[in-house]
């Protein structure tokens, strides 16, 4: 049961992290006037797909700890998800997309690292995280879009 709980705090702190991110740091009139890339999804695609990758975000950072502790696989489990609270406050509330796009790819590199080490020490855990890399490599393209029209 105590394993469980545990689970539990994970998805209250990573959903509910996101959603806190994602309420205080809203696109506003600005977002809206930006010219955007082609492929762009409409703004109501957004919160359904972030909901399901925390909840996988928060199950494979959850498998870790529980079989590894604070080790260096958990810690870039950590600086990920600390990037991926980052980019809202730093492109919606700040207007900076460049450094938007910084934080985007080294979160796609602790992605691509985190899946490297899981791969073989827990692929279910890996698994969680592909959706979230195909997303996150998507979320690059539209930043770097947004940075090149605009």
């Amino acid at each position: 049961m105590k394993r469980y709980a545990l689970l539990a705090v994970f998805l209250l702190a990573v959903v509910g992290g996101g959603l806190l991110v994602g309420t205080t740091n809203l696109p506003g009139p600005w977002y809206q006037a930006l010219e955007k890339p082609a492929f762009t999804p409409p703004n109501w695609l957004f919160a359904p797909a972030w909901t399901t990758l925390y909840v996988l975000i928060a199950v494979a950072g959850w498998r870790v700890w529980s079989q590894e502790g604070a080790s260096s696989s958990f810690s870039v489990w950590l600086l990920q998800i600390c990037l991926n609270f980052a980019w809202s406050p730093v492109v919606f509330t700040l207007h900076n997309l460049a450094l938007g796009l910084g934080i985007i790819v080294v979160m796609f590199v602790c992605i691509l690292v985190f899946l490297k080490r899981q791969w073989h020490a827990d692929r279910l855990a890996a698994l969680c995280f592909l959706p979230y890399a195909a997303w996150v490599a998507f979320a690059g393209y539209l930043n770097a879009g947004l940075l090149v029209l605009n």
